[in-house]
């Protein structure tokens, strides 16, 4: 009988980030903080682990993600009843009450981390699946509405990103909403027969989620429903004109789209999305809006909000789509030795060209061995490096390196005292552009 054993597999919707994949993951992060920053956004770390209650609280106790979604759990030390959290904006909220971060003024924060939903798993909806958000605290205006719009189609420009739309709407005051609500129940009601067991489940505890229905039979009855736009009032519409204002003064376009609702109970006034087709049915890579009651709702003084997230996987999909670059080097150096002596110098060396702000491959010995120089050198042309170091016995005796280009076709190789090494890569490396890296660490000390 065999001992070997099973494999064990993540689980479905779980997935691994390979390292082929890592340098998208690292563009899009890497740009969309540059961009956050540039307009005076701080980074934001909430627990994946919340209290249940708090997103009940928060997204509605009548939403797919609380009635369906939820990874919830009983803490076995103390009977708490936790959830790993579904979105971002409910963590953020509580930190900004919890710890008064308001008191001062506006803040602008973002965060980035695993979001849990128990979804079935398709492309660009997981199980677990990553998130970029960013919320603005204690801004009541149009113009930090249309900032963060901006601040979207200044990322998407950035990553080369092109097809992906605006829709915009409002969703008004809860007044306002209060008397949409009383007329769309009327409206379906007086269409019950129309109605699938869904839509009946919700028609008394969220009937504007019926009009988010994907099920063509209702596609009709949800078109001719009432409008939430012909229920805004004055301070309402002022609002969405004046965001409607600043986009068309800087040539952001967008479509407005009556049926836009969102998902979480919290949202009032503005609510956006940033869809593209190139994903098939999940079309949204961006949506967000305004959410004024939340932080009163979280026992924080009455103070407006406004937010967004972003899913990075179908952000990265994205980017694949645009065509994915050729395999980014490991490093801009490979370390190639024989012999003992020869890897104790190496060691030395890759630590002292490290020092000088540049990235090293030091060959290291396999259960096959430590590999022939032939072997290293299939090895160092691979990982992408523009110079391989060779240090075998010769160049050990005489006080020298072997520095051999990669790059070019002559493939050309110079002999280098042991001590000028580091100097002569760095001058061909840097000097010569070919390193994108940021060299303002530099520590380099003969």
């Amino acid at each position: 009988m065999s001992d070997k054993k099973e494999k064990i597999v993540a689980i479905k919707g779980m997935n691994d980030i390979l390292p082929a994949d890592a340098p998208l993951w690292e563009l899009f992060e890497n740009t969309a903080e540059s961009v956050l920053k540039s307009y005076g956004y701080q980074k934001i770390v909430t627990p994946i682990v919340e209290e249940t209650g708090l997103f009940a609280r928060a997204i509605g106790a009548v939403t797919d993600i609380v009635e369906k979604e939820m990874y919830s759990f009983t803490d076995s030390m103390n009977g708490d009843l936790l959830t790993l959290r579904p979105e971002g904006t409910a963590g953020v909220v509580r930190a900004v009450v919890e710890h008064n971060l308001a008191y001062d003024g506006p803040k602008r924060l973002w965060y980035k981390g695993p979001m849990f939903r128990h979804e079935r798993p398709q492309r660009g909806r997981y199980r677990q699946f990553f998130q970029f958000g960013a919320e603005a605290i204690g801004f009541s205006g149009p113009d930090i509405d249309a900032e963060l719009i901006m601040l979207c189609r200044r990322l998407w420009d950035d990553l080369g990103l092109d097809g992906i739309r605006l829709e915009l709407n409002s969703i008004g005051n809860a007044d306002e909403r209060q008397r949409h609500r009383a007329d769309l129940i009327a409206y379906f009601e007086a269409n019950a027969d129309v109605l699938d067991a869904e839509a009946k489940r919700r028609l008394h505890a969220n009937p504007l989620r019926i009009l988010d229905t994907k099920n063509p039979a209702m596609q009709d009855l949800v078109n001719a429903a009432p409008q939430l736009l012909s229920y805004l009032g004055e301070e309402s519409l002022a609002h969405f004109d004046g965001l409607k204002a600043i986009l068309d003064a800087n040539n952001v376009q967008y479509t407005v789209n009556p049926r836009l609702v969102r998902g979480l109970d919290y949202y009032n006034r503005t609510v956006f999305e940033w869809v593209t087709d190139a994903l098939g049915a999940q079309g949204t890579v961006c949506a967000g809006g305004r959410y004024d009651p939340l932080i009163e709702t979280f026992g924080g003084k009455p103070t407006p909000g406004i937010g967004f997230a972003m899913g990075i996987e179908r952000l990265v999909e994205l980017m694949k789509a645009q065509g994915e670059p050729a395999e980014p080097a490991q490093c801009d150096v490979y370390m190639v030795h024989q012999g003992e002596q020869a890897r104790l110098r190496a060691f030395i060396l890759a630590e002292r060209i490290r020092d000088a702000g540049l990235d090293v491959v030091l060959h290291c010995a396999t259960p096959a061995g430590a590999g022939s120089f032939k072997s290293q050198m299939k090895k160092a042309d691979g990982s992408g490096a523009a110079f391989a170091v060779i240090i075998g016995e010769d160049e050990v005796s005489n006080g020298v390196v072997a520095v051999k280009s990669l790059r070019e076709a002559e493939g050309q190789q110079e002999s280098v005292a042991f001590d000028a090494a580091v100097d002569y890569l760095v001058d061909q490396i840097v000097g010569g552009h070919d390193h994108d890296h940021d060299h303002d660490h530099v520590h380099y000390h003969p």
